[in-house]
């Protein structure tokens, strides 16, 4: 179930959308106005990525023999799994 932005553009107030299906999308009301005219807005994120990890907290990277594919390589990204 997707959240999507969304901006009036009748009062410019920009709010989220819970979609449970196509049809909450299309049937979209501004909550401030009650305006139907409604642009969807690019949602930003954020991160939180340390450019200097302690020795031996970087990436890894595993590299083996495989049966069909001749080789394979596991990636290992810190603090995934930790």
């Amino acid at each position: 179930m997707p959240i999507y932005e969304f901006r009036c553009e009748s009062c410019s107030q920009v709010f989220e959308l819970l979609a449970m299906n196509k049809d909450d999308e299309l049937s979209a009301r501004c909550p401030h106005c009650g305006g139907e005219n409604l642009s969807r807005v690019l949602s930003t994120c954020a991160s939180l990525v340390d450019s200097k990890p302690a020795p031996g907290q970087g990436p890894s990277v595993q590299s083996r023999s495989c049966k069909n594919a001749g080789s394979c390589a596991t990636i290992t990204l810190p603090g995934y799994g930790d």
